[in-house]
């Protein structure tokens, strides 16, 4: 018999790996896990994905499909007593097995220390257990290096509309498990909607249905609306997480389409950002950087912009800013592009880190003579040695204003003439 107190999102948790959706890169038949799975030989593994898209789940049907021992700790709450007893325990199910090792289950893996993660190195690396590590942080960055070079890392992902329908329709219908003693029901139209709406998160799918639902059927209805879910949940469930791979992911997709000169996807990514939280002043150190980088002197005006709007979206703060911001966006997107200054510099910094130190030309130090004064001619320019061995660092571009810089350049340097 059902415990109502127990979460939906728990009870429809999937018993085979058929049951199990998603994560079809992992779990297709003939995928890598899977087929590591139905051959017993599982490894040293960490699952590294958001929350919700199945991460304890798939340990649990590992240990069911394989027969082996599963124990479990969380490494926010555990002790170092509680990782040692896990140790022992391990060994003693290897021993007591005929040498099949158990599957030792650490929640949020990160969170141990460096001194813990490195209690777990002998165990792992002699098989006195098998190691399964589930985090929301990426591994490569979060873990230890001596730990997770005895790890695979399996990368799980947010799962589509269609991934989480199915389990929907299942936790409708199903009277054991589900919600189908409430006698709610609900068209595919309402439940993709609903699908939409978490994220990627099938826990917060459920979570969402089940209150929705129940929230019907309290107040006398049998059918679950749009409305309704909207009534009970409110908007949709907006995955983002400021200190993780979402802050460097979403902020990259922008200005690689501001570079792209794509107006609409770089308004698209900026708007994730602020209907994420991210900070107002990140999105616009961003922006001033991208204005000189990559508009640069194709469109001199392009850095006053973004200087403006920066200071200005800095001023008013949210949600009047998020229209600064977008007037910023999508003029560097829009803007002809160049990155003949960001180049020049580099290439100027590299002969110097290489030992390339000439020194002043006496001529132009304080103190020198024999200087001459390019405005005491009418052109107010004069050929003059500016370098002791010239060099050429900037090669001017072709589009909008830089078009100009060059053809000026090409009157007065012979190192900026056609070809040089």
């Amino acid at each position: 018999m059902k415990n109502p107190d127990t979460p939906l999102a728990e009870r429809m948790r999937p018993r085979t790996l058929d049951e199990y959706c998603g994560q079809r890169h992992l779990m297709a038949e003939g995928a890598p896990l899977r087929s590591l799975i139905e051959a017993g030989r599982i490894p040293s593994c960490i699952l590294y994905g958001p929350p919700g898209v199945g991460k304890t789940t798939l340990v649990r049907l590992m240990a069911k499909s394989t027969g082996r021992s599963l124990l479990e700790i969380n490494a926010v709450t555990a002790k170092v007593a509680e990782l040692r007893d896990l140790v022992s325990e391990a060994k003693n199910i290897k021993a007591m097995g005929g040498g099949v090792s158990a599957l030792a289950f650490v929640d949020e893996l990160y969170h141990f220390n460096s001194s813990q993660q490195n209690a777990l190195l002998p165990s792992v690396e002699r098989g006195d257990l098998i190691l399964i590590g589930t985090t929301t942080e990426n591994p490569r960055y979060e873990i230890n290096k001596t730990l997770l070079s005895r790890m695979v890392v399996f990368d799980l992902k947010p799962l589509s509309a269609e991934e989480i329908l199915p389990l929907l329709r299942r936790a409708v219908s199903d009277r054991e498990r589900g919600i189908g003693d409430l006698e709610v029901s609900a068209s595919d139209e309402v439940l993709t909607a609903l699908a939409d709406s978490c994220g990627g998160d099938v826990r917060q799918a459920l979570t969402r249905l089940e209150a929705s639902a129940s929230f019907v059927a309290a107040t006398g209805g049998s059918v679950l609306t749009e409305e309704a879910v909207l009534r009970t949940v409110g908007s949709a469930n907006i995955r983002f997480d400021r200190k993780g791979d979402d802050h460097y992911s979403m902020i990259s997709a922008m200005i690689k389409s501001v570079r792209g000169s794509d107006p609409d996807a770089a308004l698209y990514w900026l708007a994730r950002l602020l209907a994420g939280g991210e900070d107002i002043r990140f999105i616009c150190r961003r922006i001033l950087i991208l204005a000189a980088e990559d508009i640069g002197l194709a469109d001199p005006s392009a850095l006053p912009i973004a200087a403006a709007a920066a200071y200005a979206a800095d001023m008013t703060g949210l949600p009047e800013a998020r229209i600064i911001l977008a007037e910023a966006v999508v003029y560097l997107a829009s803007a002809p592009k160049s990155n003949s200054a960001y180049l020049a510099v580099d290439k100027a910094l590299a002969e110097i880190e290489k030992g390339e130190l000439q020194p002043v030309p006496h001529h132009l130090k304080p103190d020198g003579s024999g200087y001459l004064y390019p405005h005491d001619d009418p052109r107010h320019w004069l050929p003059q040695k500016y370098m002791e061995e010239q060099r050429r660092y900037y090669t001017p571009g072709v589009l909008g204003y830089e078009r100009q810089i060059g053809e000026r350049l090409r009157r007065f340097w012979r190192r900026f003439s056609e070809g040089a």
